[in-house]
């Protein structure tokens, strides 16, 4: 006589029998979500929070998003923030989320603590982490030369072989590392892959002539300027981008990271034309709070960044007119209007749900 057998396999185990591969649920605590990243020979390392390892194949995997932290190189909170935004958009279980982080701990009011090798970075003056500068005790190895090694490694589909597009976002801080990184690294078309660059409310960005936004420019959109502000117009208003009028007392103002002049770092490696270029090929949105009008959350409040507007909207509005204009982009611009500088608020409107995690 035969006897039905009857088996029960657990949950793991029969994905592994009807699909031939488990599919790893995704990493969302803190505490066991991370790891290393070696850019170049090493030895310094960078700690990066993700959701699925980088090292192991997951057919799952359609999309990749490279989230940058703000001033405070709060990692793990902007690792928190995406996870928020991917449970929202129902994108956690195919999406891998890689936060990495710029510790910094040299003096410059920056008091990390790091791991024995990890990478530490200048969070002051033209070499900070936001622009592409080395590493305090590398200088040879940037802080873009890590992102080129994560996008490196998330295109060589050894662990997800399906993936179909990239994005690399950042706020407040992170947002002008976005920015800068979107037109200086040198990876972009070597990847095989669209990459999207998503710059969310920065406090500067890198002007690509010696010109600036005039009154007439940012006078175009008024609920972007701080309460009380009234640019004053001539009778004859100026062209939107004009000669910057205090530049003889403001003689920073075109220097790098807020103009071309003096760069150093990963940028020196490229020539302005190149720069140039590169940033009008590219795709990139600016995401930004039609709140963010209020000199707030290390507010960048110096003459140099003054002199691209009087908030980070109107910073940001007056940027994406003077790419697509002058140099022929073709970036877009989302406007939050609910938000100020908040990057969950952010991160998990129902619009830049859509931008952030698009159908692949």
């Amino acid at each position: 006589m035969n006897r039905l057998v009857r088996v029960v396999l657990p949950l793991a185990l029969l994905a592994v029998v009807t699909t031939g591969s488990a599919h790893a649920a995704p990493c969302t605590t803190v505490s066991a979500c991370s790891e290393w990243v070696t850019p170049g020979s090493g030895p310094a390392r960078v700690l990066v929070y993700r959701t699925f390892p980088l090292d192991a194949k997951n057919l799952e995997i359609t999309r990749a998003i490279v989230v940058v932290h703000g001033a405070q190189r709060d990692a793990d909170n902007y690792f928190r923030h995406l996870l928020a935004a991917a449970f929202l958009a129902d994108a956690l279980s195919d999406t891998a989320i890689i936060s990495p982080r710029s510790a910094s701990n040299n003096g410059e009011c920056c008091y990390d603590t790091v791991a024995e090798r990890e990478a530490t970075w200048h969070c002051r003056g033209r070499e900070r982490w936001t622009a592409g500068g080395g590493a305090v005790a590398n200088a040879g190895i940037t802080s873009f030369d890590v992102a080129d090694e994560i996008l490196r490694t998330l295109a060589r589909r050894e662990s997800f072989p399906n993936l179909r597009v990239i994005a690399l976002t950042g706020h407040s801080a992170g947002g002008q590392f976005a920015s800068r990184y979107q037109m200086a690294n040198q990876v972009h078309e070597t990847l095989g892959l669209p990459l999207h660059y998503i710059v969310a409310n920065p406090s500067s960005y890198a002007y690509l002539d010696a010109t600036r936004p005039s009154a007439s420019m940012l006078s175009e959109n008024v609920s972007a300027l701080a309460p009380g502000y009234v640019a004053a117009l001539p009778a004859k208003p100026p062209a939107p981008f004009i000669a910057f009028a205090d530049a003889s007392n403001c003689t920073t103002y075109d220097s790098w990271p807020y103009g071309l002049e003096g760069r150093v770092g990963y940028a020196a490696r490229l020539t302005d034309d190149q720069l140039r270029k590169q940033l009008a090929a590219r795709r990139a949105t600016y995401l930004l709070g039609g709140l963010d009008i209020l000199p707030l959350f290390n507010f960048d409040g110096s003459c140099s960044a003054m002199a691209q507007g009087p908030t980070r909207l109107a910073r940001g509005l007056a940027y994406s007119h003077y790419v697509n204009e002058r140099f022929g982009a073709s970036h877009n611009v989302l406007v939050v209007p609910a938000c100020g500088h908040n990057a969950r608020c952010m991160f998990t409107d129902n619009r830049a749900l859509a931008l952030l995690f698009p159908k692949p």
